[in-house]
């Protein structure tokens, strides 16, 4: 059994055939070639599959294709397309906060959606929202800076 999709993605109207248990990330990823959400945990613990759903951080290794159907997604690639993206670009290069690259993604697409909810204010909202971004190589510190930075100019 198949199932028909429709669904925006990067303000792109899609149009796919599914497998009922196809995940998020892997439609974005092998379907439509967005590789910016990167597997790794797969139990929604580290953040790098992180894209945004209806202007919300989901985990896209944990979500089916089929749960996005009539939804609007928004890869980093989408955002990076974005004039808000430049200003995360810089705040997230000034501070250092980014050094493989393999979770910067879900940390920005989850910033962005904090800001966008009014919720990216004080460094506890802060604290709390990126617990589910990991980072390996990094340190929170410079990335606590950059998002520090984003408030502000919010």
């Amino acid at each position: 059994m198949t199932l028909r999709l429709e669904l925006e993605v990067n303000g792109d109207a899609v149009e796919a055939v599914v497998e009922p248990q196809e995940l998020l990330l892997d439609f974005l990823r092998d379907r439509l070639g967005l590789k910016g959400a990167k597997r790794s945990c797969e139990v929604q613990v580290c953040g790098t599959c992180t894209v945004l759903v209806d202007g919300l951080p989901v985990s896209s290794c944990c979500m089916l294709a089929c749960e996005a159907g009539g939804r609007s997604v928004l890869t980093i690639e989408g955002f990076a397309r974005d004039e808000e993206f430049p200003e995360f670009q810089e705040a997230f290069t000034r501070h250092a906060a980014l050094q493989c690259g393999f979770c910067t993604g879900g940390f920005v697409l989850t910033l962005k959606a904090l800001r966008d909810s009014g919720e990216l204010s004080d460094e506890d909202e802060i604290r709390h929202a990126l617990d589910s971004n990991v980072c390996r190589c990094t340190g929170y510190q410079s990335i606590l800076a950059a998002a520090r930075e984003l408030a502000a100019g919010s």
